[in-house]
């Protein structure tokens, strides 16, 4: 990002000349990169947005009509269900499939949710609460036999867990790149399949076909509107390049490591309360917990100032998953995992609770 802003500074797509060349270059590179990860059917269906919420809006509103339904989890966050809720008014119709008290989906329960007007379902590829993963391969088999179109929240695992859009049969993938890609905050994405087309969420200038007033038809120009966080895609390239060095796969054995002995401590200690799948194969590095009767809050309060220790409490912009979980109204602390964190890091975060729990 610091080399971006000293020696290029271009805007991509907008001019002819050396540097504007090259942050054009950088930008092509980095959809390659995304590509790759994702083995998306060409790096043109990489469309860049400033986080997964924008991308899951362009699904939304760029393909759903009046009329239509869609099927979501009980375990989704407000990215997904406020614009739901909006086109509610809009004349789309909204099911529910309800997941069970540790945030696990059945499939056949986005089944028995299916109507003859059925066009969508999105689901959440892990829960930003408790990490409990959904089950999308069983789910995007069920659509290609009955030709409804499948979108993927994948905010926690693009990153940690591999996901090849293509093999799964995934239509939209939507991605952040500042969780586990490594990006900075403002990078995201939208990954298209091969065969579907949205509408424009905003329209604008694009760099190209500037001889008309009409939004260019072809991709990714026609979702692109306005100039691109040119800095940031630069810093998103180049943690996308470390990730695929390191290896997918490696990053969630590691995390799967840290995940069992964090589990496996929890269980020793009193009055400690964990929340999703009991195993951390069946999930990501995200573990939600209570600690008695005390507050989320002043759990969360006492792990940073007494521990330096970093969570985030409350409901997560996930009523619906804490509805599923029982814990709407109160809340919970949240810990999450990386490639970075450590072992020493885990033992550090249970003898705080341990702490904690004692007093």
């Amino acid at each position: 990002m610091k080399d971006y802003l000293e020696n290029c500074g271009g805007s991509p797509g907008r001019a002819a000349h050396g540097k504007a060349l090259v942050a054009s270059r950088l930008v092509y590179g980095v959809r390659d990169l995304l590509s790759t990860l994702f083995n998306a059917s060409s790096p043109d269906r990489v469309i860049f947005t400033k986080n997964a919420t924008e991308a899951i809006n362009l699904v939304l509103f760029g393909f759903l009509n009046p009329g239509d339904h869609v099927v979501v989890s009980s375990m989704e966050h407000n990215a997904v269900m406020r614009p739901l809720r909006e086109l509610e008014k809009r004349g789309i119709s909204l099911s529910i499939a309800q997941c069970d008290l540790h945030g696990f989906l059945d499939p056949l329960a986005v089944k028995a949710a299916l109507t003859p007007r059925t066009r969508l379902i999105l689901l959440t590829h892990a829960s930003n609460v408790t990490g409990t993963l959904l089950p999308i391969a069983d789910v995007a088999a069920m659509t290609r036999e009955s030709g409804i179109r499948f979108a993927v929240d994948a905010a926690q695992t693009a990153g940690v867990c591999p996901i090849d859009v293509q093999s799964v049969g995934v239509d939209f993938l939507t991605f952040t790149g500042h969780k586990s890609l490594g990006g900075p905050q403002g990078t995201g994405g939208l990954v298209l399949g091969p065969d579907v087309d949205l509408r424009p969420l905003v329209f604008g200038g694009t760099g190209s076909a500037s001889e008309s007033e009409f939004q260019p038809e072809f991709l990714p120009d026609k979702l692109e509107s306005g100039t691109l966080n040119a800095v940031g895609v630069a810093g998103l390239g180049a943690a996308v390049s470390s990730l695929l060095n390191f290896g997918v796969e490696n990053v969630a054995q590691h995390e799967r490591k840290l995940m069992h002995a964090f589990r496996n401590g929890l269980l020793e200690l009193p009055h400690v309360i964990p929340y999703g799948s009991e195993n951390p194969e069946n999930a990501v590095g995200v573990l939600s917990l209570n600690v008695g009767d005390l507050p989320c809050e002043e759990v969360g309060l006492q792990l940073e100032r007494d521990y330096d220790i970093l969570t985030r409490t409350g409901l997560h912009c996930a009523p619906a998953a804490h509805h599923t979980l029982g814990t709407f109204g109160r809340g919970t602390v949240r810990f999450s995992v990386s490639r970075f964190t450590t072992e020493a890091d885990i033992s550090a975060a249970l003898d705080a609770l341990a702490k904690i729990a004692r007093r």
